[in-house]
């Protein structure tokens, strides 16, 4: 059977994977080497030195660059196109320096806050990189902000935290003739839901602390993507600058992969219950959800966002706790099953407030154009039983 055509399901168990070949370890050893053997100089069995190559994160590494599509092969690339990180931070400032000082990047403006902080109050600064934050839910927005010394499109989607979806197609068809990077954080769907590769983009990034590890155990960030001369591009400053993921943490988020499928599954399934749920609560003035009919882009929901061809909405829900503040903030206490905590996407529910943890370094101006109000919360909904989840949050919301 073509692995190519093998389900999600059974590509998240197996694909990029080759058993141990000395022992025939079914899962991947953990290399906690720094250092190889060389039998004469630069004669090696391909490992010269973990920063640059480890056994355990091309395991990783080359599941997640199939998951997302990526058909390298290791002679285009040792790891298929997939690169294993410290962090999502240090994945998205990898993407970043693959471009020149002046160049000028074009970002959602609704973004995670501390791609925000890394754009504004770093690479602003020290690269001297120009940033241009737009709605990119309206495209002709894109076509209008796009000049000559364009070398990067960013886009989260859905966006975090008000779930905006981005045409991918759409930013495709405008910006593929123009020379320009397109990059997607891939974080909030996962290749279980959306596939930009394939759609045309260049890169995909992913924070692997969330769905990808899931178990909120490990923190660590991925970039693959499917042009050889990109990889070689983007292996060059993973090596240089050594923004690498552990061998042990790499062994954690491979592990989580392999759930990735069924969790989704778990998690879209109770995500539109429970949003379907909040929208007929009083206290709760307004849901939003891709999965939901009422979302602004559910069109592009249904076309971008499956799982065996049907609509999945994804595990977010956002919603506006009515009262302000200190509504919100009552109701966050009293919650007993969601934890209040920063992150999501492992298997517990979580639940935070964005003006105050997550897009805190936004100001609060640019919070209120994207409409993050005080009574704004963001739930992360897990994979234990729904019903129990509703009831907690009746509970806090009485």
């Amino acid at each position: 059977m073509n692995k190519k055509n093998q389900h999600f399901d059974s590509k998240v168990i197996h694909a990029g994977q080759s058993v141990e070949p000395v022992t025939g370890a079914v899962m991947p050893p953990i290399f906690l080497t720094s250092t190889y053997v060389q039998e004469s100089p630069g004669v090696h069995k391909g490992f010269e030195y973990t920063r640059s190559h480890n056994p355990t994160r091309y395991a990783l590494e080359r599941c997640i660059a199939r998951l997302e599509g990526s058909e390298l092969t290791e002679e285009q690339d040792a790891s298929y196109g997939g690169f294993a990180f410290s962090s999502g931070m240090a994945a998205i400032s990898t993407t970043l320096d693959l471009l020149n000082a002046g160049d000028h990047i074009i970002a959602m403006d609704d973004l995670y806050g501390g791609t925000n902080r890394l754009f504004t109050k770093v690479k602003e600064r020290s690269a001297g990189l120009q940033f241009s934050f737009v709605d990119l839910t309206n495209l002709s927005l894109l076509e209008n902000a796009i000049t000559d010394k364009t070398k990067l499109i960013w886009i989260e989607t859905p966006t975090n935290p008000m779930l905006k979806l981005v045409d991918l197609e759409g930013v495709v068809n405008i910006a593929k003739d123009r020379g320009i990077l397109l990059a997607c954080d891939n974080t909030f769907a996962t290749p279980a839901l959306q596939h930009p590769l394939d759609m045309g983009f260049d890169i995909v990034m992913h924070s692997a602390t969330k769905y990808l590890a899931g178990h909120s155990d490990v923190v660590a960030g991925i970039l693959v993507t499917g042009n050889p001369e990109l990889a070689e591009r983007i292996r060059f400053v993973h090596n240089s600058a050594g923004p690498i993921l552990s061998p042990f943490d790499s062994y954690l988020v491979l592990r989580g992969i392999k759930t990735l499928s069924l969790r989704m599954r778990r998690h879209c399934e109770s995500a539109k219950r429970i949003a379907t749920w909040l929208n007929t609560q009083e206290s709760v003035e307004l849901v939003i959800y891709p999965g939901l009919s009422s979302h602004p882009q559910f069109e592009i929901a249904e076309k971008q966002m499956q799982i065996d061809g049907e609509l999945a909405g994804g595990g977010m829900i956002t919603c506006i706790i009515a009262g302000g503040i200190e509504k919100s903030k009552s109701f966050l206490e009293k919650l007993e099953i969601f934890s209040l905590a920063e992150s999501l996407g492992g298997v517990e529910s979580l639940v935070e407030h964005p003006a105050i943890m997550t897009h805190a370094s936004v100001s609060p101006e640019n919070r209120a154009e994207l409409g993050i109000e005080d009574g704004l919360v963001r739930l992360s909904i897990g994979i234990e039983d729904c019903g129990d989840l509703i009831a907690d949050l009746e509970q806090a919301l009485a």
